[in-house]
């Protein structure tokens, strides 16, 4: 049995790292319109995120791989090494 989720269930919905650091919160996702997948998330980054001035993160936003989140419930948990990828 599948699961589904109402997408005004997941919006604004805070995303931290696996190591607990604050990114920001979700502003949109990715969506594969065949099959209902989600492909990636678009994450508008905290002003005064640490991980983001480590990372050297200058944009707005961010748009992260699915395959990224580890987990989701009260906010999604996503793998540090996927930002530490991006330009």
């Amino acid at each position: 049995m599948y699961k589904y989720t109402i997408a005004r269930q997941l919006a604004t919905k805070r995303v931290i790292t696996n190591r607990g650091d604050e990114v920001g919160k979700l502003s949109d996702m990715d969506i594969d319109e065949k099959t209902g997948d989600i492909e990636s998330l678009i994450i508008d980054i905290d002003k005064g995120s640490k991980l983001a001035s480590k990372l050297g993160l200058r944009e707005r936003s961010v748009t992260i791989p699915y395959s990224a989140v580890t987990a989701v419930s009260d906010v999604f948990i996503i793998d540090e090494r996927e930002l530490a990828h991006k330009d």
